[in-house]
């Protein structure tokens, strides 16, 4: 089905906490993750040079390490562990050209 906000008929990605890769941690070490997330993000856009970033899945623990080159990197891990959580997120409304 086309439409002029979706000419190629392509269906839109839906995100399914199942299969994603955050699957299998609990509420609690996802939220966890979440709050160690946003305080690096906090500290990167404060100024930090290098912030860590740490999490216990399933199988044992990770961690990622993010600088203020990868601010978006980080950005969108927060909002994958917000949707993982059910956050509702805030889209912005599409723009729309002005002839």
């Amino acid at each position: 089905m086309m439409n002029r906000f979706n000419p190629w008929g392509v269906p839109p990605i839906q995100y399914n906490r199942n299969t994603s890769t955050l699957a299998g941690m609990t509420t609690a070490q996802l939220q966890a993750a979440l709050a160690s997330a946003q305080a690096a993000l906090v500290q990167l856009q404060t100024g930090g040079k290098v912030v860590s970033v740490s999490y216990t899945q399933g199988d044992g623990s990770r961690s990622v390490s993010y600088t203020q080159a990868s601010l978006p990197n980080l950005t969108q891990f927060i909002m994958q562990l917000q949707q993982q959580l059910g956050v509702p997120g805030v889209r912005r409304r599409a723009l729309r050209p002005i002839f």
